[in-house]
């Protein structure tokens, strides 16, 4: 299954697009948020510790550390996109509290 994440990613390296581009797109994207609550005690971290991890959320930011993991994306690659799509992260929530 492809999203428009793994799909800007692939335009990447196939030089169909540039770094700058594909992180301009995740800078104007909407990011989907966290599917479960963080672990907000020691019992709940190690039993996520221990559990099966969750299969990626489609349009996600895990797609991109997943193709990090899989090495179709380099560390400075890698870097570029996070912090692009932390700045929209960032937009979304000042939007939402309207800042």
């Amino acid at each position: 299954m492809t999203s428009d994440v793994t799909d800007l990613i692939d335009a990447l390296r196939d030089g169909s697009m540039t770094l700058e581009e594909v992180a301009q797109r995740f800078r104007e994207r909407t990011w989907p948020g966290r599917p479960t609550p963080r672990p907000s005690s020691y019992v709940e971290l190690a039993t996520a510790a221990i559990s099966d991890p969750e299969p990626d959320l489609p349009g996600s930011f895990s797609e991109v550390t997943s193709a990090y993991d899989r090495g179709k994306l380099n560390r400075a690659e890698y870097r570029v996109l996070a912090e692009a799509a932390a700045e929209a992260l960032r937009r979304g929530a000042d939007e939402a509290s309207g800042a």
